[in-house]
């Protein structure tokens, strides 16, 4: 049994890790933590988990973690993990992190894109991008792994095949992405609430979303250094969870017939990645599971591919996610406590 820690076990994602840790044959859970609900049982924040997971939540402090913890799964706000995590390290903890603090290598870019200064630079190029699609090996071996953000897996995951084969032209990519309001956490804010969002659509961070340089980063690797500039806009749907991503590039030298064997085979070993010949992604189709779908089709007349990918934004795209690289740094199965489908 692996011993599990989850800080910020009372969000969105931190509630879903829970969830499926809970179910998991090879995990104990021993440690949650909640700054704003510290004192209650999980149960009493959650009324779903009675019986199932009463402990008692905490204070978030490093030190107060048990011995024996094996890994530590930091649910915590974007600029909230980078303090904590160098801690957790030196007591010997594997560390997974869910939110942006990891993903990006240059130093420089939190600024730019966060706007504030990295607390532990020099972690940056040890972390490991956790798409375990693409950085499997890794992934097993590291001892900090960045999961990834939910637009960067649904805007990855369908350009991966294309970007290894060097078939992008990366002046023609455009990622048109439409997430469920869950994205946006739990703490309410303006623009978020019920009234706000039920019976509306809206773009939102046109040309400066946070996500950008994450999507470019990875992509520009398994290109092979090659430089990836996408445009990439995301909108905000009244439905309370999944992300949908309409992607278009021109049309690379082959059929959709090559196209879809070179998917195939791209993803041949990736459990949670199915490639759809004879149907469409729809979010309904993977809420509340670990997949992500996808499909490929052809606009001849202007010589574009579009690609559809669907996922759930808190499962593959946050914590189903973190439970799969769980199992890759310890020896499970991918598929270990992962195997729901859709509800």
């Amino acid at each position: 049994m692996v011993k599990v820690a989850v800080l910020g076990a009372t969000g969105y994602a931190g509630t879903e890790l829970v969830r499926l840790l809970a179910d998991h044959p090879g995990v104990e859970l021993v440690f949650l933590s909640s700054e704003s609900q510290a004192g209650s049982k999980f149960s009493q924040v959650h009324p779903q988990f009675e019986g199932l997971v009463d402990t008692r939540l905490q204070s978030l402090q490093v030190e107060a973690i048990p011995e024996g913890v094996k890994v530590v799964f930091c649910a915590l706000p974007h600029g909230r993990s980078a303090p904590v995590v160098p801690g957790l390290l030196q007591r010997g903890f594997k560390v997974i992190d869910l939110s942006a603090d990891f993903r990006l290598h240059p130093p420089a870019l939190y600024p730019r894109w966060y706007g504030w200064e990295h607390p532990a630079p020099g972690l940056l190029r040890s972390s490991v991008y956790g798409l375990p699609e693409i950085n499997a090996s890794a992934v097993s071996r590291a001892r900090l792994v960045a999961n990834p953000g939910c637009f960067p897996t649904g805007a990855i995951l369908p350009l991966a095949p294309l970007a290894a084969e060097r078939l992008v032209d990366w002046d023609s990519v455009i990622i048109d992405a439409k997430t469920g309001v869950s994205g946006a956490g739990r703490t309410p804010r303006p623009g978020f609430h019920f009234p706000d969002c039920s019976d509306n659509f809206k773009a939102y961070r046109v040309g400066n979303h946070q996500h950008t340089p994450e999507i470019e980063q990875e992509l520009g690797r398994l290109a092979g250094g090659e430089v990836a500039r996408v445009t990439f806009v995301p909108h905000l749907v009244p439905m309370i969870r999944g992300i949908l991503s309409t992607v278009y590039v021109k049309m690379p030298g082959r059929s959709l017939e090559g196209l879809y064997d070179l998917y195939e085979d791209f993803y041949r070993d990736s459990i949670f990645v199915r490639v759809c010949r004879e149907r469409l992604p729809e979010t309904r189709l993977v809420r509340g599971s670990n997949y992500c779908d996808l499909a490929l089709r052809v606009d001849e007349r202007a010589g574009r591919l579009i690609i559809i990918s669907c996922i759930d934004n808190l499962i593959k795209g946050a914590s189903g996610q973190a439970v799969q690289n769980m199992n890759l740094m310890f020896g499970y199965l991918q598929e270990e406590g992962l195997t729901q489908v859709s509800f």
